[in-house]
C-alpha cells in the first residue's frame, strides 16, 4: 500500500506558491517546506506563476500596496519568474528537507496566448509539474481579471466565457501537464446572484474536461473553493484518467488545505494514488 493510500495520509500537494510567484506576499518556500513535514504531507510541488500578459485594471478595483509597483496607469504588468534565483531556492529546501520530495514546477497563465514566451521558458528550465490555467479573458482594453468581469456581465456569462477560453487552451498549447482550477470564477461568484449551480454550466465543463481527457491531460482538484463533486464524476465518464490535489497556497498556512475531503472525494469516483507519494492519481 503507498503511503498516500493509508487512511487519513495526505497526497501529495501539486500547486503551491512561494515568494518567487509575484502575488503571493506572504509566501515562503522554506516556511511552506516546515509546514508540510509539520502535517505529514509527503510530497509538494512549487508552480511559480509564469504570467506573461499585462492587465486591465477597472475603475473600483483594488490591488495590494505590495502589487502597487508593478502598476503603470490602471495596467498590471506581471514580473518575470526568477528562474535562477528560484532554483536555488528549492536546491537549499531539497537540502534542508531531504525526507520531503520537493518538486518544482510552474503554472503558465494563458499560454496559448503566449506559446512562444511559454515555450521559451519550459526550454529554460527543468520543471516536475507543467500547469496550464486561465486568469484572465480578452476584452477590448485588453485582458481583464476574471474577477473583475462580474461587475458588468450576467455571472453566467462569465462562467461560460472562462470554460470557453480553457477549451482553446487545451486545443492550442500542448505543452503541459495539469489543467489547473477548472471553476476558478465561481471564486468570485458574486453574493447578488442566484446560487452558483454546476448542472447549469454541465455542457460548458463537459466539453473542456471531454477536450482534456482526449489530449492526455490531468485535471486538479483544487481546494481553494472545493471543487464540487459533479465535475469530478463528469472527468471520469468523459475519460479522465488522472488527478492532482491543490492547495493553490499563496502563504505556508493554506497548503493542503481541505486535502481529506478532496482525498476522499477522489476515492469515491475511482481515483487512487500511485506507488510514490508524487505520483498522478489515476482511475481504477
Amino acid at each position: 500500500m503507498s503511503p498516500s493510500s493509508e487512511a487519513g495520509s495526505l497526497p501529495a500537494d501539486s500547486h503551491v506558491h512561494s515568494e518567487w510567484s509575484w502575488d503571493a506576499l506572504a509566501g515562503s518556500m522554506e516556511e511552506t517546506c516546515a509546514r508540510a513535514v509539520e502535517i505529514g504531507l509527503p510530497s509538494l510541488a512549487f508552480t511559480e506563476h509564469a504570467d506573461f500578459a499585462a492587465w486591465v485594471l477597472r475603475e473600483g478595483d483594488e490591488i495590494p500596496d505590495g502589487w502597487q509597483h508593478l502598476l503603470d496607469g490602471r495596467v498590471l504588468t506581471p514580473p518575470e519568474l526568477d528562474l535562477d534565483g528560484y532554483q536555488e531556492c528549492l536546491r537549499r529546501c531539497r537540502d534542508r528537507f531531504p525526507e520531503l520530495r520537493i518538486l518544482s514546477g510552474v503554472e503558465l497563465s494563458e499560454p496559448h496566448r503566449h506559446d512562444r514566451r511559454a515555450g521559451e521558458l519550459l526550454v529554460s528550465g527543468e520543471f516536475d509539474r507543467v500547469l496550464a490555467s486561465v486568469h484572465s479573458l480578452p476584452t477590448e482594453s485588453g485582458g481583464v481579471d476574471t474577477s473583475a468581469l462580474y461587475r458588468d456581465r450576467p455571472a453566467a456569462a462569465v462562467v461560460r466565457g472562462y470554460l470557453a477560453e480553457a477549451l482553446l487552451m487545451i486545443e492550442r498549447f500542448d505543452d503541459f501537464e495539469i489543467l489547473a482550477h477548472i471553476d476558478y470564477p465561481v471564486r468570485y461568484w458574486p453574493a447578488d446572484a442566484e446560487p452558483y449551480d454546476p448542472t447549469a454550466f454541465e455542457d460548458d465543463y463537459r466539453v473542456v474536461l471531454r477536450a482534456l481527457a482526449g489530449a492526455g491531460k490531468a485535471l486538479e482538484i483544487n481546494t481553494r473553493v472545493p471543487l464540487h463533486p459533479l465535475v469530478v464524476r463528469w472527468w471520469r465518464q468523459e475519460g479522465g484518467q488522472a488527478i492532482t490535489f491543490a492547495s493553490d497556497a499563496h502563504d505556508p498556512v493554506s497548503l493542503a488545505h481541505g486535502f481529506s475531503e478532496a482525498r476522499e472525494m477522489a476515492e469515491a469516483y475511482g481515483f487512487r494514488s500511485g506507488k510514490h507519494p508524487a505520483d498522478l492519481w489515476r482511475r481504477r
